[in-house]
């Protein structure tokens, strides 16, 4: 049952992450254009970039107030029903953003946005459903197989985004296609999740829901003694890395002119790495290292490559540092989950993992509502940002576990 659940959940969240990935390389392009039908042609390009970060940062917005709630929920009903409605609300949200963009309806482009992120919290009842089959000894491989999910998502998403949207390869492509496709793949998940996939909840919670479990769940993660110091390096992480991602391909386009497939490709070209990181590297590297030794060094080199990032002169040397960009963030992101899901209760998982999804969610919305302003002064400005949070987040994690972990006993490596 294991096996065919991980092999579930692993489906699920490529196919979800391929519907992420689609619409990279199609909104800054659609937004930054002049002369589109969607935006008005008055508005300057300061405008364009404030106004495309508040669509981006609608998503992590409205996931931060529907994880938890997603989260909480799981651990009374069970993981299957709630991955079931949360895959239905992104079918529908998709659906809705393809026909604001044949209307040229911006408004509902953010509401279609606001709903797929308040039913978006999959990838967080996933997690839950991993940490119910998980031990100590497997935790970070397990995560790291739903995070090579995320890397193969990345290389089809942005690259089939990229193509679908233009039409000098096929007449009929355009801006909605891309998203017509990710909600036939949202109801191929839903296919599979009903199929193949067997309940994990063992021990069924009743907390209090309600709409503002976001800011509770902000709150608490800073009263949990055992979690406080890895719940703020997941925030910074989330923010920092944040700026980079949502705003890279603003950057791409500003700096390289870019075109949506150019974009598709480049990103694609990191879910490569990224696939190979979370999948092959974090796999071998949970031999040597424990998830604690492993961020201690992924932090830092993510931080010290995304300074570099900027200052390419070139496309050749921008492709050429991406490979490590993948690789620190991949082997960051799984092994953070894993020492969460390591240090909370087991009947505490979809809580605890809920909290996490909120502390990313919040880290991902903030990046979009203030580097509109930032990359209209200099197109650099949001990647050095984010450099220098994720550097915040290494040297918290790296002072405050020590005061946490006096007799480091969580500094040998898992067997």
């Amino acid at each position: 049952m294991k096996k065919s659940n991980l092999l579930t959940l692993f489906l699920i969240v490529f196919l979800d992450l391929i519907g992420i990935g689609i619409m990279i390389p199609v909104l800054a392009p659609l937004m930054l254009a002049p002369g589109g039908d969607l935006v008005p042609t008055l508005w300057t390009e300061a405008t364009r970039n404030i106004v495309l970060g508040v669509l981006v940062a609608t998503y992590p917005l409205a996931q931060f107030f529907g994880a938890p709630i997603l989260g909480t929920l799981s651990d009374r009903y069970g993981r299957e029903r709630m991955l079931i409605l949360s895959l239905i609300g992104t079918l529908i949200g998709y659906l809705l953003f393809a026909y604001a963009l044949f209307t040229s309806q911006l408004w509902l482009l953010f509401f279609s946005r606001a709903l797929d992120g308040f039913t978006g919290g999959n990838i967080g009842v996933a997690n839950s459903a991993i940490a119910d089959m998980s031990t100590n000894e497997n935790r970070a491989k397990n995560f790291g197989l739903i995070g090579m999910a995320f890397g193969f998502g990345f290389v089809i998403g942005p690259t089939l985004g990229g193509l679908l949207a233009n039409p000098d390869l096929v007449s009929w492509f355009g801006p909605a296609v891309p998203f017509l496709f990710a909600a036939l793949l949202s109801c191929l998940s839903l296919a599979l999740l009903t199929f193949s996939f067997k309940e994990t909840l063992k021990q069924a919670t009743h907390q209090r829901v309600h709409p503002f479990m976001g800011f509770e769940h902000i709150a608490k993660s800073f009263k949990m003694p055992a979690l406080r110091t890895i719940f703020l390096v997941v925030f910074l992480h989330a923010l920092g890395f944040a700026f980079y991602t949502q705003f890279m391909p603003v950057f791409l386009v500003q700096k390289f002119a870019m075109s949506p497939t150019q974009i598709g490709l480049l990103f694609g070209f990191v879910g490569i790495w990224i696939a190979l990181s979370q999948g092959l590297f974090t796999r071998i590297t949970a031999r040597y290292l424990n998830p604690v030794q492993t961020l201690r060094k992924s932090l830092f080199l993510l931080s010290a490559i995304l300074f570099i990032v900027p200052f390419v002169p070139s496309t050749a040397l921008l492709y050429l540092s991406q490979p490590f960009v993948a690789i620190f963030e991949g082997l960051t992101f799984p092994n953070s989950t894993a020492v969460v899901s390591q240090t909370a209760k087991p009947t505490e998982q979809g809580e605890a993992m809920g909290v996490t999804q909120s502390l990313r969610a919040l880290g991902q919305a903030i990046p979009s509502l203030v580097a509109g302003f930032l990359v209209s002064i200099n197109e650099n400005l949001a990647i050095l940002t984010g450099a220098v949070i994720i550097l915040l987040a290494w040297a918290a994690f790296m002072i405050s576990f020590r005061q946490a972990n006096p007799k480091g006993l969580l500094d040998k490596k898992v067997t």
